[in-house]
């Protein structure tokens, strides 16, 4: 991957499209340290939460709010590689609103409906859409195995209604018909390490599994310092987070899989 700052080129297609690819986000190694810790850790599977999709089947995931300094999880959070390209398409300091691991498992893998992020987190007290969502890809990603789904400029529609579907809070599915008519739909495919950075105004999906093949991804979402929520929810409000040198992913992933391996024995 091309090291920062983003040209303006890459800044202007964000503003543009809603969304960024981001190829070998991280590295060989990182990528496995990603992979080989969160398919080891328990409390992935003790905590992961079901939504189901409206579809028949349902999505398995895990959202903390706090971000600990001393796992794989938040030296990537924290990571300048990524923190830095927000700030750059966002147009201000950004802080840690969560971060979230996707377990679309082979052949029961449920679907996400339709939404913007921002459907869900304009009633958390945050007044403007200036939120994005950095998802990187912790196995192969294909349309087959159900990658992420995105709607090309559908960012400057502003923002749609949504309401139930099954568990999960989906977009207006009459607008979002006439919308998929007009704009283009874009299968996000990735190699595991690569990474899509995408607006909180971005519409997106993705299908539900039903190849042999799992699709993890962990998902690093931001806001920013001036859209500081005006009441208390479930995420937090702002506070300044410090921003880490890439190096500290491997350092910290490395120490974080040794602990594993030594509380396996």
């Amino acid at each position: 991957m091309r090291h920062l700052p983003l040209f303006e080129v890459d800044i202007a297609q964000f503003q543009r499209d809603g969304f960024l690819l981001l190829p070998d986000l991280l590295d060989e190694e990182e990528t496995n340290l990603l992979r080989e810790i969160a398919k080891a850790d328990q409390a992935l599977e003790r905590d992961a939460g079901s939504r189901a999709d409206g579809e028949g089947g349902a999505v398995k995931l895990v959202v903390r709010n706090e971000l600990p300094e001393d796992t794989i999880y938040g030296a990537i959070v924290r990571s300048a590689r990524i923190v830095h390209t927000c700030e750059q398409v966002l147009g201000d300091e950004v802080y840690h609103y969560h971060h979230k691991m996707i377990l679309k498992e082979a052949k029961v893998g449920g679907a996400w409906a339709w939404h913007q992020d921002y459907g869900y987190w304009y009633n958390n007290g945050c007044l403007w859409p200036d939120m994005a969502s950095c998802m990187i890809a912790v196995d192969r990603a294909t349309q087959e195995n159900g990658c992420l789904q995105v709607v090309r400029g559908s960012h400057r529609l502003g923002r749609i209604e949504h309401g139930k579907i099954g568990d999960q809070t989906g977009a207006d599915p009459e607008r979002v018909a006439e919308i998929v008519k007009r704009l283009e739909t874009v299968y996000v495919e990735m190699e595991p390490g690569s990474a899509v950075l995408f607006h909180g105004n971005t519409l997106h999906r993705s299908d539900q599994n039903k190849s042999d093949h799992p699709r993890w991804a962990f998902i690093c979402c931001y806001n920013t310092r001036h859209n500081d929520p005006y009441k208390d929810s479930k995420h937090p409000r702002y506070s300044r987070m410090d921003v880490w040198d890439d190096a500290r992913v491997k350092e910290i992933g490395r120490e974080h899989r040794q602990r594993q391996l030594e509380a396996a024995k």
